[in-house]
């Protein structure tokens, strides 16, 4: 009877040993979530304070309509060096695709002779030095018939420190040529990793027989590599220091929910390419020189509208 007894009262101790061991597996799992969450709240907040010295004032900004399932993001890059008025150095057009995670990147070349609303032609990085993003904006929607939804401008000091966030042990990069040419680092022929000030020197050399095309490449080139360091899995601890950081490292018309809803999902989606095109496009422009605006490239604005649309779909 006694054995029988011991018998039965086996499985139920078996039972209870498993329960005992759910529950601290689930306890272990719940203390470690915390402790993820305590870690990105604090290097969020170091964002934060480390970038709280240099925000930019917010812009006004008028979007276009959305649309359901694309945005389109105005890229705006400035070396202001601490003047209130600056010309736009970068100015690029990200096209994303939300539920597809298509991701099209076009470049604006800056001496493109353009119809700035209210002023006389002058070059396209002119627009914003008139009248900041919103008149660049417009110049670039009226110019190519294509609507702009958000903005998103950076300082170029600011890059710099977004890079050595975003990548401490830097990101590397194939340099095509040795460059130092008024780029203020010294940089080697090779595959090597570039830290945030050698990143933006790399970026913004065109002291070559490709000048200003030459430039447009290697950002596009920088772009894709950002987009690759972002979406590491090696990277997903810097995220929220990052996030942070860019709150005011960046001027954006984004709230701060959207910009962690964004980076997150491009971070979340994997393996994202990003196709390219610059404007002008090869054998659509002509240089020419005018008393007012200095050297410019006159663009076929019909035809290069045309080859805009039919990349963006």
């Amino acid at each position: 009877m006694e054995e029988n007894q011991q018998f039965e009262h086996r499985p139920t101790r078996y039972k209870k040993r498993r329960l005992r061991k759910g529950r601290v597996f689930f306890l272990l799992l719940f203390i470690f979530a915390i402790g993820i969450g305590v870690y990105a709240v604090m290097q969020y907040r170091s964002g934060l304070e480390l970038a709280s010295k240099t925000k930019h004032p917010e812009e006004s900004f008028v979007a276009d309509e959305p649309t359901e399932m694309v945005s389109n993001y105005l890229i705006v890059g400035v070396d202001s060096r601490g003047e209130e008025q600056s010309r736009s150095d970068t100015m690029m057009l990200l096209s994303w695709n939300s539920v597809t995670d298509e991701m099209k990147l076009v470049s604006f070349m800056r001496d493109i002779y353009a119809d700035i609303p209210e002023y006389q032609s002058y070059k396209l990085n002119t627009a914003y030095y008139l009248g900041g993003v919103q008149l660049l904006k417009d110049t670039i929607s009226t110019m190519f018939d294509v609507p702009i939804h958000h903005y998103v401008l950076i300082d170029f000091k600011s890059f710099e420190s977004l890079i050595d966030i975003m990548a401490p042990n830097g990101i590397e990069m194939d340099v095509e040529k040795d460059m130092s040419e008024h780029i203020g680092v010294s940089l080697t022929k090779g595959v090597q990793n570039l830290n945030g000030k050698e990143l933006l020197g790399y970026a913004r050399f065109r002291h070559d027989e490709n000048g200003d095309f030459g430039r447009v490449e290697r950002q596009q080139k920088v772009i894709d590599a950002l987009k690759n360091e972002l979406i590491s899995p090696r990277n997903i601890k810097n995220l929220p220091k990052l996030i942070g950081a860019a709150q005011g490292y960046i001027t954006t018309d984004l709230s701060t929910s959207d910009e962690i809803k964004t980076v997150l999902s491009v971070a979340a989606s994997g393996s994202v390419e990003i196709e390219k095109l610059t404007i002008p496009a090869k054998g659509t422009y002509s240089f020419a020189d005018y008393s007012h605006a200095g050297s410019v490239i006159e663009i076929d604005k019909q035809t290069n509208t045309q080859i805009l649309h039919e990349f963006l779909k």
